[in-house]
């Protein structure tokens, strides 16, 4: 094989690197016929290693991991292959009863098979008044891990029906309820069927494309044309995306999706470091109908389902609008091809407003600044639901992320035993009250390492010597210091936030730099404490965790997730309980919406969205954005103010 550019060690691997490392596969007889590819993506180098490759260009091996199953054996390898070398570095056998590797698009196909064979399903069909199964939907879903299932340590999938009378129907509005299935994928075989009874399959159309449900399209409507006649402000080249003083490294991943690397600042003449990494580690969906039927519905849909693979193609005036620039993004497919997502990826600038504004009554002066924001999002879907995330960079230093939910409800049969834990969305169509509780990895480096966490909170005063009027109030700074110690809950009411800093930095005022991680303060998982669910998504517990760097803890709910053991990811991560004041560490933040569908949800839902901020508390000197110039063109009046124009005296 021709010698080819190495790319950046954290270049997403290309299309050619995934057939070779197939080819690698192959060659080492780790790869037969019946052989899937469940993930295949670049084993990011040790942080030692990058800092070698960039100080002085020191060799970093090109390593890729695939997750592999034998369909025919359930036999499931963890696979390291070295690009470089054109080697396998290992291979681990993955035990069943830690987990099993993500779900395979094909094995929908497989269940399908399986139920149109299996005569106890056909007959609980029947009973429905149903002789036709292929007028059956069925949503092959994950299935979570119970003492009650039989034999979990099979490779199992929990089958839930719909009725599709024709392949246009949008199937959430017409529920087969009180029936469901657990299907062995590997043996092929329906093990267990649950039926607690017929119910009146829902009748009404949720077909939202039908004009008998919509109504016919509105026409008052305008257009809205967004242009930048001398193209966008930002660069994207080999990788790095540069805009304003922002600069990072563009990732995607089939797990995690969109990744942040080596996320700077431009200050002065220095590139100053804020995060390593940043993406969305995993998200959990738990559900709170506790019925026979549904009482398992927890997906993991970032590590059981593999958010980046399910990315969708985005189109211009659709999902993104204005001056766009789109990247493709490459994953595996089941036999460890690669398949272009062609425009995955949306970049974008856009108007977010006022950046600053002051009249001032004592000069004159009458000042207004626009603020921009670069966007970089992706979205996806799973299932029922779609999914947007978007990274947002401000012009004053401030990153969010907002995470967008929308699609539509998983439904159920609505009568009086569901009726405490779902709302009604149709007649006799429920949709359960759920969570969609996400988790962001945050490698932090502000102003580089090592970094420490403050608490921050606001404190009232009590009226005494020191405030004789009870006016006072003031806030606590507490540093965090070890891992167990940092598991905190945000409090909106004391205005909680954590300070990332740098201890062995200082800003002109001789204060630690930092940037603040401001969360919304919604609810966490709400899933009893005893539960399975709880157990394996303990990390949605908590808004905050902290964990001290280290390169094989990547997932807060653990590495396989598919039918996983209890306590794995960041419970085990934080059992040492490492000190992790002035260190490199990992700031992980749940975030996430608690769902009581409305009325106005369906048949698809509005955008509803959730997240956080981190905002600099100390990092720059003054206000960054003095240098921002002030809008273009005559309608916009700076300078001076008119003798008549002047504002009330007063000042607030």
């Amino acid at each position: 094989m021709p010698n080819r550019p190495q790319p950046h060690p954290l270049a997403p691997l290309t299309a050619d690197e995934i057939t070779e490392v197939r080819a690698i596969l192959e060659v080492a007889g780790a790869v037969r016929a019946t052989t899937r590819f469940s993930y295949l993506g670049l084993a990011e180098p040790a942080k030692a290693e990058l800092a070698s490759y960039e100080r002085d260009g020191a060799t970093v091996d090109r390593l890729a991991r695939a997750l592999l199953l034998d369909v025919d054996t359930g036999a499931a390898h963890d696979a390291l292959v070295n690009l470089t070398e054109r080697s396998v570095r290992s291979t681990i056998e993955i035990d069943g009863a830690a987990g099993q590797v993500p779900v395979l698009g094909e094995e929908h196909d497989v269940v399908r098979s399986i139920m149109a064979e299996d005569q106890g399903w056909l007959d609980a069909l029947r009973r429905r008044g149903i002789t036709d199964p292929s007028l059956v939907f069925l949503a092959a879903l994950s299935a979570g891990r119970f003492e009650s299932t039989p034999d979990s340590n099979r490779r199992l999938v929990r089958v839930l029906a719909h009725w599709r009378p024709d392949p246009s129907t949008m199937v959430w509005a017409h529920p087969v309820d009180g029936l469901l299935a657990i299907v062995d994928l590997i043996g092929r075989e329906v093990v267990e069927i649950v039926d607690t009874g017929a119910m009146p399959v829902p009748a009404e159309s949720g077909d939202y494309d039908d004009p008998e449900v919509s109504g016919p399209p509105r026409t008052t409507q305008r257009r809205i044309d967004i242009s930048q006649p001398d193209g966008p402000s930002f660069t994207l080249a080999d990788g790095v995306l540069s805009w304003e003083n922002w600069q990072l490294r563009l990732g995607f991943d089939m797990r995690e999706g969109l990744v942040l690397h080596q996320l700077g600042f431009t200050d002065g003449d220095s590139l100053r470091p804020i995060m390593h990494r940043a993406s969305v580690a995993e998200m959990v969906v738990p559900y709170a109908d506790p019925g026979p039927i549904r009482f398992w519905q927890n997906y993991f849909d970032t590590g059981e389902y593999l958010l980046g693979k399910l990315a969708n193609s985005l189109e211009l005036g659709c999902d993104c609008l204005g001056e766009i620039t789109y990247v493709d993004a490459i994953v595996a497919n089941g036999n460890g091809e690669p398949v272009t997502l062609p425009n995955a990826i949306c970049i974008h600038e856009e108007d977010a407003g006022v950046l600053w504004k002051h009249t001032d009554p004592a000069n004159g002066s009458r000042q207004t600044r626009r603020q921009r924001r670069l966007v970089i999002s992706f979205f996806t879907t799973v299932g029922n639901y779609d999914y947007g995330f978007y990274w947002y960079l401000y012009l004053d230093g401030t990153i969010e992320l907002e995470c967008k939910a929308t699609g539509v409800v998983f439904t159920a049969y609505y009568d009086e035993r569901i009726a405490p834990y779902a709302s009604q969305v149709a007649p006799g169509l429920a949709a359960p009250y759920h969570q969609h509780l996400f988790n962001a990895r945050l490698d932090m480096a502000v102003d580089g390492e090592p970094n420490a966490v403050d608490e921050v909170e606001v404190t009232r005063l009590p009226m005494g010597q020191d405030n004789p009027y009870g006016n006072a109030f003031t806030r606590s700074v507490h540093r965090l210091t070890s891992e167990r110690q940092a598991q905190r809950m945000a409090a909106p009411d004391r205005g909680r936030v954590w300070h990332i800093v740098n201890p062995q930095r200082r800003n002109r005022l001789g204060e630690q730099p930092g940037y603040a991680l401001i969360p919304q303060g919604l609810p966490t998982l709400l899933a009893d404490e005893a539960s399975v669910i709880h157990r394996r998504a303990e990390f949605a517990s908590k808004h905050l965790w902290v964990t001290r760097y280290a390169d094989s803890e990547r997932y807060p709910a653990g590495d396989l997730v598919n039918q996983s053991s209890p306590g794995a990811g960041l419970p085990e991560f934080v059992k040492e309980d490492r000190d992790i004041d002035g260190t490199d560490l990992v700031v992980w933040h749940t975030f996430g919406l608690t769902h009581f569908p409305r009325l106005e949800d369906w048949p698809v839902m509005p955008v509803d969205s959730c997240g956080f901020t981190l905002k600099p508390a100390g990092f720059f000197d003054r206000n960054p954005t003095l240098d921002v110039p002030a809008p273009a063109g005559d309608h916009c009046r700076r300078g001076p103010m008119a003798p008549n124009d002047s504002p009330r005296s007063e000042v607030s």
